[in-house]
Order: structure tokens, then C-alpha cells, then sequence
């Protein structure tokens, strides 16, 4: 019934199909025209008593499947704040995906605790972090976030003699959480799973980038989490840290800072300023998906307080051989993960810290370009163009939301709206190393004749 993977033949039509896939990734409509929306139809069908020939199945998942993809791992996709592919990753992806290794301890796959290791060290090379400070390689920023929290939350009350482990949050002592009024929603969301309810938030004021201003913060203790941006989700602005964090470590709050896309603003010279002092905080989260361009999921928690977060996530059994050895799974929420590490090793170390930098600044440089464009055009740029986002929009939001419907059934590029100042906008996130100027142009061209 198997196929034995001697049997390359299947192995082989999947890699044409995806090598097909990529050289025509560049050039075809980033999201899918209406036939093959409609050919989705095809996957409507019983569930078969009888086992299907595995060819078939990837020929049927190629010609309905690959059509109704979005091209997001192309140059002209602006949507949501995703990378795109650096080639050497998604090679190591194939090659991982073969190991098939499920990576909580050493004891369970040598080679990923070990990679997982180097890439620890690297990332804290990269951001300028404490050496004490560990690294979990979980799906994504949400799940980061997470982490920080929880490791922030056992980390306050054990300060206060309560240990939530335990305990439990019936009865425990206070803690406060201070955030941003511009704060992604995936912080709310990972505080509300830890049990901390909208109405228990202590929101400060922000600027018209959505950065908190210093001045307004409420006053910060030791029973303080304060949640701070390295990049905000439309603006792309970062919170002031080099006047915020000696606050917060004078007042001995725990500070998470949000880097989901950000973060990585720290392997650029040009941009050290953006992420200074940000070395004072006590975790942060990012998103190798994003900024870096790894496959997806690749998301990041690293927190200085090993303890904080081994004690928030660890699980026991008496099953479970830890060792001397990295174990992985003492600084992420899940047991079974897959190698996603490995993926983040190759993209690193093909870039080296030259490339990743060029990297950083080319987003930021075709950001910008997409600013000047739209401005020589007559459309509204309503942000300052700090790093990788650029807001736009047209003279009224009902201008504004005709024009991105007809550039999105267009094909030809595809962006997301926003709400910014009680204003309807049109959000671009430039975060793919394939976007090129001609893309930009080819872009904007497509807004202009959508306002005409």
C-alpha cells in the first residue's frame, strides 16, 4: 500500500512541480483570478474507502492547489506583515522535512539541539542581548509573546512569594500590565489566555506614530509587565526605548518588547538607533517568517530570565529525559515540534551579518521608494516611512476603499486596509527579499490607474 521511498519517482514530480511553481511565483497574479478560485470545487469530495495512487494525488494538488495559492514568496505581495522565502531555507525545509524530527529534548534529535544552539547564539550576537539570555523556537510571534508573558507573570508573583505553578491566580497578589494604546492584538489576546482580562490593562498614551510617550507613562513598579513595540504593525515606528527603559529598570518592571518584524531592525548599523536600549528589556519576541524570510512558522522567544521562562513552560513526566544537552522544550510551550530551527541556521548563515543588514535596509529602501511614488501620484502617505510600512490612502475613505478593492482584482499586487486615525488605509509591508524597484513601480502603476 506505502510507496517506498526508494521509489523516487513521487519525490521527483513533487520537486518539478515546486521548482514550476517558483520560476512562475515572480511574474503571475499574486492573488488567484476567479477560475481558480472557482476549481477549488475539485477538493468537494467524500472521503475515499479505497487507497488512492500517491501521483494522482500530487498531479490534483498541483493543477487545482498551486493556481489558489498566494503568492506571497513573490516580490509584489504587501499584504499582511509576511517575508517571503530565501532559497538556502526552504532547501534546508526540504531536507528537514525528510529527517522528520520531532525536537522537545536532545535525547529525541542531537543535530537540532545542537543547531538550535548555535542559533541561540547567534540571535543574541544579532540583537546585542544578555549572554544569559535563552532562545525558543516556536510557530510564530503570537506564540512568542506568549512565552514572554507567562514568564513574566511567574517572574512578578514569585517576586510577592506566590508561585502560579502551584497557586494558581485565584487569590494571587496584584500585578499590573502597562501597554501602548497602538499594542498589537496578539498581546491582548496572549494575556487574556494567561488569564489577565482586557479590564485589568493600564493603556498609555501614544503619538501619532502610535509610539508611547514617555512622559505619559503611569507610574512603574516591581509588580510592573510593560509591553513595548519594535515596530508597529501599520506605522512600522518604534517606542522611544533609550528614554522608556531606564524607567522601567529603575522602577524593576519586567519589560516585553514585541519585535515581531522589527526585532531585526538591530542587524543594520543605519538602523541601531531605532532598537537602542532595547538590550535593557527582559524578553523579546520576532518572527523569522517576517523580516528574515524563513519559511513559515519561525517564530522566536528570547527571554534573559532562563528560570522565568523554563518554570512558566515546563512540563514533567516521568518519561521526559532531560540531560546536560540543550532540551528545547523547557523554553517553549509545545513537545512536539518540528525542526523549524534548522531552517533560521541556513538563513543566517548564508546571509552572514553582512547580508542580513543589506537585507534590512533593501525593505526599507523600496518602503521609501513606495512613498515617493505614491506622493508624485497624489496619494496620501500618512505615516513616517521609519523602516518597512508605508499608509496610504486617497482623498476620502470611500476613494480609498475603491481603489484597493480594484488593485487587489487586479492581481498585478496585493495590500491589506487599516484603520489609522479614524481613517480607512491602505497598509503596505514591504517585507520580501524579492521585491525589486520595478516591482514598486509596477505596483504603484496599479494603484494609479485603479484612482483613474
Amino acid at each position: 500500500m506505502f510507496l517506498d521511498f526508494k521509489n523516487k519517482e513521487l519525490f521527483q514530480r513533487a520537486g518539478d512541480y515546486a521548482l514550476e511553481y517558483a520560476e512562475a511565483a515572480l511574474e503571475r497574479n499574486v492573488f488567484p483570478d476567479e477560475k481558480a478560485l472557482k476549481n477549488l470545487t475539485y477538493f468537494d469530495e467524500e472521503l475515499p474507502a479505497e487507497s488512492i495512487d500517491a501521483l494522482s494525488i500530487i498531479d490534483q494538488l498541483h493543477k487545482y492547489g498551486s493556481p489558489a495559492t498566494v503568492s506571497q514568496i513573490g516580490g509584489r505581495y504587501f499584504g499582511f506583515v509576511d517575508g517571503g522565502v530565501i532559497p538556502a531555507s526552504l532547501a534546508v525545509k526540504w531536507l528537514t522535512d525528510f529527517w522528520d524530527q520531532n525536537t522537545p529534548m536532545y535525547i529525541s534529535s542531537p543535530v537540532v539541539a545542537k543547531i538550535e544552539s548555535v542559533v541561540e547564539k547567534w540571535l543574541k550576537q544579532i540583537f546585542s542581548l544578555p549572554h544569559e539570555t535563552v532562545a525558543g523556537f516556536v510557530s510564530g510571534s503570537s506564540m512568542a509573546i506568549l512565552c514572554g508573558l507567562a514568564a513574566a507573570r511567574y517572574r512578578i508573583l514569585k517576586r510577592q512569594g506566590w508561585d502560579v505553578n502551584k497557586k494558581g491566580l485565584s487569590g494571587s497578589p496584584l500585578f499590573r500590565v502597562v501597554l501602548g494604546k497602538q499594542a498589537h492584538g496578539t498581546v491582548v489576546k496572549g494575556l487574556a489566555i494567561l488569564g489577565i482580562g482586557s479590564e485589568q490593562l493600564e493603556y498609555t498614551a501614544v503619538d501619532d506614530q502610535g509610539r508611547i510617550i514617555p512622559e505619559l507613562l503611569p507610574k512603574l513598579d516591581e509588580r510592573t509587565i510593560l509591553v513595548l513595540q519594535a515596530g508597529h504593525v501599520s506605522t512600522g515606528s518604534f517606542d522611544p526605548f533609550n528614554k522608556i527603559m531606564p524607567i522601567a529598570e529603575e522602577a524593576g518592571a519586567w519589560v516585553h518588547v514585541d519585535g515581531a518584524f522589527g526585532l531585526w531592525a538591530a542587524g543594520s548599523d543605519k538602523f541601531k538607533n531605532l532598537t537602542e536600549s532595547m538590550v535593557l528589556a527582559d524578553s523579546w519576541s520576532a518572527d523569522g517568517h517576517k523580516t528574515l524570510n524563513t519559511p513559515y512558522d519561525s517564530g522566536i522567544i528570547l527571554c534573559k530570565d532562563k528560570e522565568a521562562l523554563s518554570s512558566a513552560l515546563h512540563a514533567a513526566g516521568s518519561y521526559i529525559i532531560y540531560g546536560e544537552n540543550r532540551d528545547g522544550m523547557l523554553f517553549t510551550p509545545e513537545m512536539s515540534r518540528r525542526a523549524r530551527a534548522v531552517e533560521m541556521w541556513a538563513a543566517l548563515k548564508f546571509l552572514g551579518t553582512k547580508g542580513l543588514a543589506e537585507l534590512v535596509e533593501g525593505l526599507h529602501e523600496r518602503a521609501v521608494q513606495f512613498a515617493k511614488e505614491f506622493e508624485a501620484n497624489g496619494f496620501y502617505v500618512l505615516n513616517d516611512v521609519v523602516f518597512n510600512q508605508v499608509l496610504v490612502s486617497c482623498k476620502d475613505d470611500d476613494q480609498t476603499k475603491k481603489v484597493l478593492e480594484l488593485v487587489q482584482k487586479s492581481g498585478e499586487c496585493w495590500c491589506g486596509n487599516a484603520m489609522w486615525s479614524d481613517k480607512y488605509v491602505i497598509r503596505v509591508s514591504v517585507c520580501s527579499w524579492a521585491t525589486t524597484e520595478s516591482d514598486v513601480s509596477r505596483s504603484v502603476k496599479a494603484f494609479v490607474d485603479a484612482w483613474s
